[in-house]
């Protein structure tokens, strides 16, 4: 089990860029596959962003275009860059563990274990 602190939420203009930070801690960080989920108020936990265990080489995107996911397993912390952002980004956004030593991504909430707390992210128009 680890324990997840997210940081980085703020109120962002449309267009702007925003990192996310999730610090782990507890067992070994880089045995843990990563992701970043969304909910924004009446709607559905949304996925954003994962990333496999260990290198961390593969990853996956609801938009690979805007979004990047990486980790630093020196620091335990796993980040989530979001560029040119829109209204529609708008949610508090989580990040999500689970214990997995290969090189896969999850993308479903159901199959992490381990979740921070939200940090608020404000896109206006």
């Amino acid at each position: 089990q680890v324990q997840l602190v997210v940081s980085g939420g703020r109120l962002v203009q449309a267009g702007g860029s925003l990192r996310l930070s999730c610090a782990a801690s507890g067992r070994a960080f880089v045995n843990y596959a990563m992701g970043w989920f969304r909910q924004a108020p009446g709607k559905e936990r949304e996925f954003v962003a994962a990333i496999s265990s260990s290198s961390g080489r593969n990853a996956y995107y609801l938009d690979s275009a805007r979004f990047t996911i990486s980790r630093d397993n020196a620091k335990n912390t796993v980040y989530l860059q979001m560029n040119s952002l829109k209204p529609e980004d708008t949610a508090a956004y989580y990040c999500a563990a689970r214990f997995a030593v290969n090189d896969i991504y999850y993308i479903s909430p159901r199959d992490y274990t381990d979740w921070g707390q939200g940090t608020q992210v404000t896109v206006s128009s």
